[in-house]
């Protein structure tokens, strides 16, 4: 009788002092947090939100050493309060799983439509940059092929041209030789044939008119 008496005394202490050890735990983890909020200089949302965060764990973790050391020390309890102690940790830890899931959520929408615009304005401002810089290399590259490409082909047609010439030039000019040469000597030929008929012509003609007078004197001494 005694001890089924002594065993709500030992049960409230028990609780009361479980219940001192979680609470100690839990204003240990709040102390640390408003102590990392008032140091903060600047402290955005996400910091607030992880602020939170660690008082909700805060919460969770001595929920769970409170749960954990009353089952484990008031094994002969009703098991009942073993129910009643399940159920709370179940539900705080389905209430604080989904908590954490929505602002992870938003976080990961937060960070991802950041990151999507980041993404769509570097890409601009890449592809505009990368267009600047290929326009003008492109130009100057054009400018100097141009530039080179039209003194090449400038010596080109000038050494061509020059060719061209020169053999235009020499076959001009060897077949006017030839041509010439053949006029004039068919002009020299022709000239001297006559010149030498006429001059033959008026010799023999002086030979005759010698010769027949010659032979009349001969003729008329002989008689």
């Amino acid at each position: 009788m005694s001890n089924f008496l002594s065993l709500p005394f030992l049960h409230l202490s028990t609780e009361s002092s479980i219940f001192g050890f979680s609470f100690c735990h839990l204003s240990f983890y709040i102390f640390i947090s408003i102590k990392i909020h008032l140091n903060s200089d600047k402290y955005t949302a996400l910091g607030k939100r992880t602020v939170y965060n660690t008082i909700y764990l805060s919460i969770y973790h001595s929920t769970f050493i409170f749960i954990y050391l009353y089952i484990y020390l008031s094994q002969h309890i009703h098991y009942l309060s073993i129910y009643c102690v399940t159920f709370i940790f179940i539900y705080l830890s389905i209430y604080l799983s989904i908590y954490l899931s929505q602002y992870i959520h938003y976080l990961s929408i937060y960070l991802s439509q950041h990151i999507h615009y980041l993404s769509i304005a570097s890409h601009s401002y890449l592809s505009i940059y990368l267009s600047i810089y290929l326009s003008k290399h492109i130009h100057y590259l054009s400018i100097y092929l141009l530039h080179h490409i039209h003194i090449y082909l400038s010596i080109y047609l000038s050494i061509y041209q020059s060719h061209s010439l020169s053999i235009y030039l020499s076959i001009y000019l060897s077949i006017t030789a030839h041509s010439l040469s053949i006029y004039l000597s068919i002009y020299q030929s022709h000239s001297l044939s006559i010149y030498l008929s006429i001059y033959l012509s008026q010799h023999i003609h002086y030979l005759s008119i010698y010769l027949s007078i010659y032979l009349s004197i001969y003729l008329s001494v002989a008689t």
